[in-house]
């Protein structure tokens, strides 16, 4: 079994070769997101530009003694402010990140969606957590824990292949896909069985692209080979997912929460499908947990810079 955080060691480490990523920190006015934000900087990650009321950030840096001076400060009078702001720049190409601060999440996600001024794309914008689960021998994406809570079978498209594509930009490309239910058999009165065999079928049609995807699974036969073996299913994926797609948000969140409270995990978590990744830390989360969420998001940047380039070439 590998030691606790081994895995967010190495996508750590994996950010030390790269530029650190422009990011716009809207509203870091606590000590633990601009901590965050400062830890993420010293460790070659990212390069942040403090988004907020000037007076405030600057009490918080004294009072905990950050040192702030070597980063941009844009001064803006509150939270709202913040998040509009923080957005403006990533519109601009002045950030190719984002990171929440101390203001309420739907504040901030409130900027993103906007329709004239925020960063859709014609992605529906999804939540992931990258989860190092240490009984696991792989970090397990759980999606969408956080976002959207009924999706319909277009939005689970959007979010598997959001998925998919974060998979890729970690280093794990054609990853296996396990689309969870309660079963792993088809029964018209569980409708997240049959959308799981439409979004299968979608990917043979490359409606979804860069991964293997099988469901209905149930959670045991998803990432237990010896479950999967002894329930007689052939799948490529059974037993080995790498990518967990919850069939609402309730299911997500009960399974990422149960991992972390329950086999210890803990949970980096990103938001993706608009202009520029999201990062999106609770004050609840370990340094480690927050500086993963950092370097997930900055390989993401990095993933799409390079996918721009060769669209360029």
């Amino acid at each position: 079994m590998e030691r606790k955080h081994e895995k967010y060691e190495r996508l750590i480490a994996r950010c030390k070769a790269l530029t650190p990523v422009p990011t716009a920190v809207a509203h870091p006015c606590d000590e633990s997101s601009l901590r965050g934000a400062v830890e993420a900087a010293e460790m070659g990650i990212l390069q942040p530009i403090l988004v907020g009321p000037r007076d405030k950030i600057e009490a918080v840096a004294a009072q905990f003694k950050i040192d702030i001076s070597g980063y941009q400060l844009v001064d803006v009078e509150h939270s709202h402010a913040a998040a509009d702001m923080a957005v403006q720049l990533a519109r601009e190409g002045k950030a190719e990140m984002l990171m929440k601060g101390s203001l309420h999440t739907d504040e901030l996600m409130g900027a993103v969606v906007r329709s004239a001024t925020g960063l859709r794309t014609g992605r529906r914008i999804s939540h992931a957590f990258i989860m190092d689960v240490p009984k696991l021998d792989r970090v397990i994406i759980v999606t969408d824990a956080a976002i959207n809570i009924f999706p319909t079978l277009i939005d689970k498209m959007h979010i598997i292949q959001n998925a998919i594509d974060l998979s890729t930009a970690l280093g794990f490309p054609n990853p296996k896909v396990a689309i969870l239910s309660a079963m792993e058999t088809v029964n018209p009165d569980v409708p997240s069985t049959v959308e799981a065999a439409a979004l299968c079928k979608m990917a043979d049609r490359k409606q979804i692209t860069g991964g293997i995807l099988d469901g209905p699974l149930a959670l045991d036969n998803a990432i237990d080979l010896t479950a999967a073996q002894i329930k007689k299913i052939d799948s490529p994926v059974a037993g080995m997912a790498d990518i967990l797609i919850a069939p609402d948000l309730e299911a997500g969140n009960m399974l990422a929460k149960s991992l972390t409270f329950m086999a210890d995990a803990d949970a980096a978590g990103i938001v993706l499908g608009a202009r520029v990744p999201i990062i999106l830390t609770s004050r609840a989360d370990s340094v480690m947990t927050r500086l993963a969420s950092c370097a997930v998001a900055a390989l993401v940047a990095q993933s799409r810079r390079e996918n721009a380039g060769k669209a360029v070439a």
